[in-house]
């Protein structure tokens, strides 16, 4: 992969749509959103998100060549109740002792446009598993402090047993308190690194 070392714009023209220009763009933890939503009681969804993210988005020339990794502070879950919050980092489900983090690496990417998908390795709980990425590229913005910001946004589905997370309870009624099948739903600026 070739990183140019000295860049004029911090966006390009390539095949008839602007894209990020090739270069390492970190994720910005303050702008960086991952969060999940999963089926409570069959019926009801509930969110949530990790607020401790971090990476680095590697822009090659070709877009194929690019890569992505991200490491998200399992502690760091929010859904908006302290008591499922305590829950979800306890040994019966992220067991965040353990495993302090889950983590991201991409193995391919598919581009086409401002879109594609990128293959990595998702690890979880100790557990690594194959997963696609459906990511858009968003756009570009200079910032007021005179930082180069690629937006890109991201979703999967995942079954969280696939990762060891089997914690549940049978419903009186049929079907299970929590989901197996949980949705992922991600929103990044990243910020240009010169």
């Amino acid at each position: 992969m070739s990183v140019p070392t000295t860049l004029t714009s911090p966006v390009r023209s390539l095949a008839g749509v602007t894209l990020p220009a090739p270069g390492a763009w970190a994720i910005d933890p303050g702008h960086a959103d991952v969060a999940f939503v999963g089926r409570h009681m069959v019926f009801t969804k509930v969110r949530g998100r990790f607020v401790d993210v971090s990476g680095t988005v590697t822009i090659a020339e070709d877009p194929r060549d690019s890569a992505l990794e991200v490491v998200i502070g399992m502690a760091s879950v929010e859904s908006g109740l302290n008591a499922r919050d305590e829950h979800l980092r306890s040994a019966e489900l992220f067991d965040v002792e353990n495993y302090p983090t889950a983590t991201f690496r991409s193995r391919s990417v598919d581009w086409h446009g401002t879109s594609g998908t990128v293959d990595g390795d998702l690890t979880i709980h100790g557990v690594t598993r194959r997963v696609p990425l459906a990511v858009t590229y968003e756009g570009y913005a200079k910032d007021p402090w005179g930082g180069e910001r690629a937006v890109f946004s991201a979703s999967t589905s995942v079954n969280r047993e696939d990762f060891g997370l089997t914690w549940n309870m049978a419903l009186e009624a049929g079907g299970l308190l929590v989901s197996k099948e949980i949705s992922i739903e991600i929103s990044v600026e990243t910020v240009l690194q010169r």
